[in-house]
């Protein structure tokens, strides 16, 4: 199954904040929130950081180490064999894979996963999103944007 991803980092190549999986099909949404560090990006602390916990009650938005979010990810995808995971920019892709990576040598237990790259000149997650800069509700603008452009 596809996987649309969106993540919200603290600004180019700061620390990733937040990581949001959103599945073709069915409503079992993965969002993690990673607990930040000072100093934010002054863009960050306006646009992203007020809408962090802005998620239904089902989800939780408490902040995570780096640890759990990686061992909550790999048990999110442990049910698929074959996950492929969308993405319509490179960083999110770049900060996934390397949310994975848990130590110098060390991963936690994925299976094989793909990847999809979508270049989607003209379409904004943030324009489209019900939360702009909130990782789960662009994720979930991705997904409706991808499916209703393949129908």
């Amino acid at each position: 199954m596809r996987y649309f991803l969106d993540t919200e980092f603290n600004g180019f190549g700061g620390e990733l904040l937040s990581l949001a999986l959103v599945p073709e099909h069915g409503d079992q949404e993965f969002y993690a929130v990673l607990a930040a560090e000072a100093p934010l990006h002054p863009w960050v602390a306006r646009n992203v950081m007020p809408y962090l916990a802005t998620v239904p009650p089902c989800i939780e938005a408490a902040p995570m180490t780096r640890g759990e979010a990686a061992m909550a990810l790999a048990r999110y995808l442990a049910p698929d064999r074959a996950p492929v995971i969308v993405a319509d920019w490179p960083e999110d892709i770049a900060y996934f894979c390397n949310l994975l990576v848990t130590s110098p040598g060390e991963m936690v237990a994925v299976g094989s996963l793909g990847f999809e790259f979508l270049s989607s000149p003209g379409f904004s997650t943030a324009r489209n999103s019900a939360v702009p800069h909130n990782a789960l509700h662009d994720a979930r603008a991705l997904r409706d944007f991808v499916l209703g452009w393949e129908d």
